[in-house]
């Protein structure tokens, strides 16, 4: 019974949904063009189990592209209405029109001047008969055997919401770059943001040794700097290679004569390198994509082939950029 019970209610919720494809309309195309031209912001309101839903559909708004914030319709009624000006659209959330909370502030919001979107399941309610546009969330049945919790209409609310923001997000040519800009906490942000520059270790904490300079001056710089790397420059300060610790331990397992020749016996005199400007992510894929093994290390060189910094492997992973 437990499960037929559940199996029930994905079934109700998921029909639900699947209604809703006949309510894309052109109505839904004009109120998705009325917002696009908004000056203002989308303003969401609804009570109850209506108001959490219109929480989260404020809030996809929001993150992708369309200005908005939730508005609780009793707190709009004893001052909140402040928040709404004439330029803004209200989305108002109400299965059956008639919620005292969202009724009460109509008046008001017209006196405002905002556009009013109406979204319900009744159209010949108070809600759908003073409102400039509607969108039809109506279900023929809640999930809930009493039929009194609401479960297929806040279901049916959210999708339509969702379907809503997509065809916003998708008419303003919403990138994952703008996306990332709206979630810099997040791992998408990281990726995106996140550039070479912002993680790289430079001044004085950027390994640098001069052509010229013995295997064992880049050892012990390599060594005080703790990247295991130096980039090695020449009299102009132009970058021209580099030494690793890995060059280092293979040198030493022949002989320690090394030591004391000039560095440019040893350096990679073609290594991989980056500019500042790339994106933390870009480091990553060159390191690990480098054959025949992955790189922990890469100088950072502007376009005058000066380093001006170098990155580590480390630093990427301490960033989040995966």
């Amino acid at each position: 019974m437990i499960r037929e019970k559940a199996i029930e209610t994905l079934k109700i919720e998921a029909s639900a949904v699947a209604a809703l494809e006949n309510r894309i309309d052109d109505e839904f195309v004009e109120i998705v063009k009325k917002i696009m031209s908004c000056s203002g912001r989308v303003v969401v309101t609804g009570m109850g189990k209506s108001g959490h839903i219109g929480k989260k559909i404020s809030a996809t708004l929001a993150s992708t592209g369309t200005p908005s914030f939730f508005m609780h319709p009793a707190e709009a009624y004893h001052g909140d209405l402040g928040m709404l000006t004439e330029r803004d659209i209200l989305i108002a959330i109400s299965n059956s029109g008639e919620s005292s909370e969202i009724v009460n502030i109509l008046p008001v919001v017209r006196r405002i001047g905002a556009l009013i979107i109406a979204m319900s399941g009744k159209r010949t309610s108070t809600l759908g008969n003073n409102c400039d546009y509607f969108i039809d969330i109506g279900v023929e049945r809640e999930a809930c055997s009493l039929g009194l919790a609401p479960t297929a209409s806040t279901t049916a609310t959210l999708a339509m919401g969702d379907a809503l923001a997509m065809a916003l997000m998708d008419e303003r040519n919403f990138t994952s770059k703008d996306f990332a800009l709206f979630h810099p906490g997040g791992a998408l942000g990281r990726k995106l943001l996140l550039s070479v520059g912002d993680v790289m270790h430079s001044g004085e904490d950027n390994p640098i040794v001069k052509i010229g300079a013995t295997a064992k001056d880049a050892l012990f710089e390599m060594t005080a700097k703790g990247l295991g790397a130096v980039s090695v420059v020449d009299e102009h300060d132009k970058f021209v290679g580099l030494v690793t610790d890995g060059i280092i331990r293979r040198a030493l397992e022949k002989s320690r004569s090394f030591l004391d020749e000039p560095v440019e016996h040893i350096m990679f005199e073609n290594p991989l390198i980056i500019s500042a400007d790339k994106l933390a992510a870009a480091a990553l894929s060159v390191m690990e994509k480098h054959k025949p093994r992955p790189v922990t290390v890469l100088p950072v060189v502007d376009e005058n082939k000066y380093p001006v910094g170098m990155i580590h492997l480390t630093d990427l992973l301490r960033q989040g950029v995966v």
